[in-house]
């Protein structure tokens, strides 16, 4: 009886360490949805309409802003953004998920998606002061 109740636990081990060797580290990773909900609604909040001017807004403006390619970089580079605890690859799909799910109506008729390698090089160089970044090549809250 007893090497039945043990042939039994090292089966169901082996089969519990098979199926776990074959997810991936993608299989629990948080969708662009969970990753902005995470880190971005404690400032711009869950609809995205922040608190202006200290914290933008995330609806509408910035389909304009990705007319101008200074902007691209800025989306990135602000510190909530550069320093956010997520890898480049699932910051790009925020990015893009806010740029999609807030801002559809006003992107560029030519408008891509930021990519992956477009993201990493922006966060790299984060924005000491965003509100002087944003007024040179966007506008002041105060215009």
């Amino acid at each position: 009886m007893k090497l039945t109740s043990r042939k039994l636990l090292i089966g169901f081990g082996v089969s519990l360490l098979i199926s776990t060797s074959t997810l991936t580290s993608n299989s629990y990773a948080a969708s662009p949805r969970i990753n902005y909900l995470l880190y971005c609604t404690g400032c711009h909040s869950a609809n995205g309409s922040g608190t202006p001017p200290n914290v933008p807004t995330l609806r509408d403006e910035l389909g304009r802003m990705m007319s101008v390619p200074q902007m691209r970089s800025y989306l990135v580079r602000i510190p909530g953004a550069s320093q956010a605890p997520i890898s480049d690859a699932e910051l790009t799909e925020v990015m893009n998920w806010i740029l999609e799910e807030f801002n559809s109506d006003t992107l560029p008729k030519d408008f891509r998606f930021l990519s992956t390698a477009e993201v990493s090089a922006a966060r790299k160089d984060p924005l000491a002061d965003p509100l002087k970044y944003r007024a040179q090549y966007w506008n002041s809250y105060e215009d």
